[in-house]
């Protein structure tokens, strides 16, 4: 399960990245759940489900589709608090310790960990087409994915420091530099966090720290 201590981290770095993009991004009207619904979509197609053929399922692919969701469902729930982020992370910790992975959608009850996958994608796209989000499904998802908690908030956290790291390097204005000693920021940031002690409450900041070592200097 989800610490608090790293849901407040994820939380922040959401609201620092969305206040990045804009400002004013709590009243911009965004379709954050949308977007969750998009990618919900594309971990199907990640998945396999066309029976007329061959499909083999692609782990790797669907996890870093769930890291993008998680990304969108923050966001979403920032919002519903109206920007209040301890009261954001309160709510999805008591979700996760009710631990209650059944859904009610369309009338109908469905139980997360009695259903394969594929079907609780499709109910997690289903949700978010109807501007909701379960935390537990989600949660039960990730661990169908073969990710733990700690991977989730690990792959999450530098994909967010990341991204900072490059606009604060001139990537908006084209002059970031995305291959450093012959391999992508990608790579660096894999060994950068291997490097780093998960549990400590500036793992975020050491990452971006760790980056930044690495960075080539003008």
């Amino acid at each position: 399960m989800l610490s608090a201590q790293q849901l407040a981290t994820m939380l922040n770095l959401q609201d620092k990245m969305n206040k990045k993009v804009n400002p004013d991004w709590l009243n911009a009207g965004y379709g954050y759940l949308r977007a969750a619904m998009v990618e919900s979509v594309e971990a199907i197609e990640h998945h396999g489900w066309k029976w007329w053929k061959a499909q083999q399922k692609d782990l790797p692919q669907l996890q870093m589709e769930l890291v993008d969701i998680w990304h969108f469902a923050l966001s979403a729930c920032i919002i519903d608090y109206k920007g209040d982020v301890d009261a954001s992370a309160q709510s999805i910790a008591a979700e996760l310790a009710s631990g209650n992975t059944t859904v009610s959608f369309d009338g109908k009850d469905y139980d997360a960990s009695m259903q394969s996958l594929l079907d609780n994608l499709e109910l997690m796209t289903g949700l978010c087409a109807a501007k909701r989000f379960s935390v537990p499904l989600f949660m039960f998802i990730v661990t169908q994915c073969d990710m733990s908690a700690d991977e989730l908030y690990r792959q999450y956290v530098g994909k967010n420091v990341l991204n900072f790291f490059r606009q604060d390097n001139g990537y908006k204005e084209g002059s970031y530099i995305k291959m450093w000693n012959g391999r992508e920021d990608n790579e660096h940031l894999v060994e950068v966090m291997d490097a780093l002690d998960l549990s400590k409450p500036e793992f975020s900041d050491l990452v971006y720290d760790g980056l930044k070592a690495r960075y080539p200097q003008a």
